[in-house]
């Protein structure tokens, strides 16, 4: 599948969980519900492996990788999500994701030692100044009752914890690059991934005394299903593919359209109406991408006289 088709796949997915997991929330503790997603998308994916005949058990050296990425991908930042959306609206988490496209080159260079290119800070700067114009009214107003003493200071704690979840996902895509070293079956390694992560909240849920309701309703279990299979198994493993052939830098780009898709959802699920400068971050939005993605343009070969010169020169 070319790259240009995961990156759709994965955006339009991924823009629609936000409002799915608004579905998940009321009687059922957050983590717990993150227990049940992923302990659902890791068994699909185990299933998926066996049915291709594929041995389970992976060695220690590939299983540490797995277990930081579990811990940083499925478990604090979706744990951080689910909580974040109890005090932030589902467009607004989403428009918090795009901060990856800083937090990623930076756990880059943090991690391994890699550069950060220019085109990488100047289309983050512009992707940053169009979901600003996206969200403009939404931000002025929490501002305001900011100012104001308004509020318990939930919505700080919802942004908080969003800009929490955007950077363990961030930390989570370079350990792909790991993973993927250690082993090609990104399938079978995103499946122990998820469990892992699985293990760990579910651990925390016990720890901190979260009760494992089972869902009652009609909503939650469509809900869980959606974010399950299509928003855990099909754009995890999409999203992981696209790591792996263009880097993460240049992945964490679908962090930047979900948002735009999100708000594309409440104007058809939701009757929200944009204003002007709304659709222009948007517009900011995807012209970042596009700046992103593309290409930088390869310099000519100097001719075989120069080449020869520059071999005659060299020590």
């Amino acid at each position: 599948m070319p790259s240009y088709a995961l990156f759709t796949i994965a955006s339009l997915i991924w823009g629609s969980t936000f409002w799915a997991i608004t579905l998940q929330l009321g009687d059922i503790p957050p983590a717990v519900s993150v227990v049940y997603r992923f302990l659902l998308a890791s068994s699909t994916l185990f299933a998926l492996c066996l049915a291709r005949g594929d041995k389970l058990w992976l060695p220690w050296r590939v299983q540490r990788w797995t277990l930081l990425q579990g811990f940083f991908t499925f478990g604090l930042s979706y744990v951080c999500t689910y909580n974040a959306e109890q005090f932030v609206v589902s467009a607004l988490v989403a428009v918090l994701f795009a901060l990856m496209v800083f937090w990623t080159p930076i756990c880059a260079r943090i991690a391994f030692g890699t550069p950060i290119a220019r085109r990488t800070w100047g289309a983050g700067a512009a992707a940053m100044l169009g979901v600003v114009l996206l969200f403009w009214q939404s931000i002025g107003a929490a501002m305001r009752e900011l100012t104001q003493g308004q509020g318990h200071g939930h919505f700080i704690l919802g942004v908080a914890l969003g800009i929490c979840a955007s950077i363990a996902s961030s930390a989570g895509s370079i350990v792909v690059g790991k993973v993927r070293e250690q082993s090609t079956n990104l399938m079978l390694t995103t499946g122990w991934s998820m469990f892992w992560g699985t293990c760990m909240v579910a651990l925390f849920c016990v720890l901190t005394g979260q009760r494992f309701v089972m869902p009652h309703t009609l909503p939650y279990v469509l809900g869980l299903l959606h974010l399950a299979i299509f928003g855990s198994v099909v754009a995890f493993v999409c999203y992981f593919t696209l790591i792996n052939r263009i880097g993460s830098s240049k992945a964490v780009y679908v962090g930047v359209i979900n948002p735009v898709i999100s708000v594309l959802l409440s104007i058809k699920l939701e009757h929200y109406r944009p204003v002007p400068a709304e659709w222009l971050g948007m517009a900011v939005c995807l012209g970042s991408v596009a700046w992103a993605v593309r290409s930088p343009k390869t310099k000519p070969a100097p001719p075989v006289e120069q080449l020869n010169d520059v071999i005659e020169t060299t020590p």
